[in-house]
């Protein structure tokens, strides 16, 4: 297989010191160590065109054992949720599944009827925006391994643009850019969670860290109508990865969180990351007491609970908690809440898109639950199947707790909140489909 070489410094370096402020110096170090992605994938279904094709721009030649499977989790912890100790990755990408092997056939490459003209649009208007330099620092191969190396975390050295680098016309451009691929509520949560970031830093005294520009902008591959490519918004407590091909599209892994979930900013509340608690606490309350004891696999919470959050790109979980079928219809309404407070943060017909994915495997998801289910207990779910998988994690007060008055490292609470959406069996980033692409285009064999 091939590693990327990146002993040398990249473009980005050049950006004002102002985009790179609250970030420490890491990533060089990871991705000398970071392999290149896809290996796994290409080497069990065949195709050497593929391997070329997946192989990122800026390698050199290493040899590797293609038999060789993921070996789960990585190093740093389970659940990767960003923190440092979880920022190094060895394993080239495989997705998440329940026992380390795929389940295949899940995706293919169809026509879905989404219309991916407008975010090729402002892509495209978005990129035109930039100078020289800032789309030298921006734009990577689609099949380069800057699409796994993202973080929720704050002090986390990004790649890219960030916003506090744009001008107020390119900052505008990418305002367009995620108009155009989320609905009216994920543009509005995207924008809550920045908003909260800068008063909670400003309420604590660290705008350094925690404000609303130090989120920055990646494009992989050129936007087009018909080969792959995609874009990463990524910062604190928001990250997002959108891949297209054709008119298909991926929008996993995402990330969306906050410290607090709710704060007066300027006279008005501010609240992000409701709809996923509700819905939680909706659901798990529709259970009966039989019910509940298969899917509750702890009555308390523990302070972080996520096991497929940043760097897990590879998390082996076994399906546990109920099973779809157990469930009523009434019941299975309120399991498609959850998936649909997040589906519903991407535009109408790609949700609807994905939630019929969803629906297909409704029988075969599972939902598991840890901690209180009152309207304001701290709790964890997860919701597992083929094709999807979401984590609501509420955890204890962190760097900005004493935003709202509360004390880092105490008990879980629902002012600080953690979520994660994948797609498993291999196709998060889109992974699977541009195999696929890479395989059976005339023009790539």
């Amino acid at each position: 297989m091939t590693e990327p070489d990146f002993s040398e410094p990249r473009a980005h370096e050049t950006q004002p010191e102002a985009g790179r402020r609250a970030h420490a110096s890491r990533r060089n170090f990871m991705r000398k160590v970071f392999f290149a992605s896809g290996a796994t994938a290409v080497a069990t279904m065949g195709g050497a065109g593929a391997w070329a094709a997946l192989a990122d721009d800026t390698t050199t030649t290493a040899s590797a054992d293609p038999s060789a499977m993921p070996s789960g989790a990585p190093s740093g912890g389970p659940g990767g949720a960003g923190g440092p100790g979880n920022q190094s990755i060895t394993e080239e990408f495989f997705g998440l599944t329940t026992d380390g092997k795929r389940v295949d056939d899940l995706f293919t490459i169809h026509s879905t009827g989404v219309k991916t003209a407008p975010v090729i649009a402002a892509a495209n208007a978005f990129l035109t925006g930039l100078s020289d330099t800032q789309k030298a620092s921006t734009q990577f191969t689609v099949h380069s391994t800057e699409w796994r190396l993202w973080s929720n975390i704050d002090s986390y050295t990004r790649q890219g643009v960030s916003l506090a680098d744009l001008s107020d016309d390119q900052k505008a451009f990418g305002t367009a850019l995620l108009q155009s691929a989320l609905s009216a509520d994920g543009l509005e949560t995207t924008e809550k969670i920045r908003k909260i970031n800068q008063a909670a830093g400003e309420a604590i005294g660290n705008t350094n860290a925690f404000n609303e520009d130090a989120y920055y902008w990646t494009v992989m591959g050129t936007p087009s109508t018909t080969e792959p490519w995609g874009f990463q918004f990524d910062g604190h407590h928001l990250v997002i990865n959108y891949f297209v091909l054709g008119d298909q599209v991926v929008m996993s892994p995402c990330f969306w969180g906050s410290e607090p979930t709710s704060m007066d900013i300027n006279g008005e509340t501010v609240t992000v990351c409701h709809e996923e608690v509700v819905a939680g606490l909706a659901f798990i309350n529709s259970l009966n007491a039989a019910q509940q004891a298969v899917a509750i696999e702890s009555s308390t919470k523990s302070n972080e609970s996520m096991k497929a959050g940043a760097f897990s790109d590879n998390a082996v979980q076994e399906y546990t908690g109920i099973r779809g079928n157990a469930l009523t219809a009434a019941q299975k309404t309120k399991l498609l809440g959850i998936v649909q407070a997040f589906t519903g943060r991407a535009k109408a017909d790609v949700a609807k898109a994905t939630l019929a994915e969803v629906r297909k495997h409704l029988a075969d998801t599972y939902v598991t639950w840890a901690g209180g289910t009152g309207d304001d207990d701290a709790f964890y779910v997860r919701v597992h199947s083929p094709v999807i998988w979401i984590e609501v994690d509420c955890q204890a007060p962190g760097p900005l707790a004493g935003a709202y008055g509360a004390t880092q490292g105490s008990g879980a609470t629902q002012k600080h909140v953690h979520s994660v959406v994948r797609t498993p069996n291999g196709n998060d980033y889109g992974r699977e489909l541009l195999r696929q692409h890479y395989l059976t285009s005339p023009h790539h064999r």
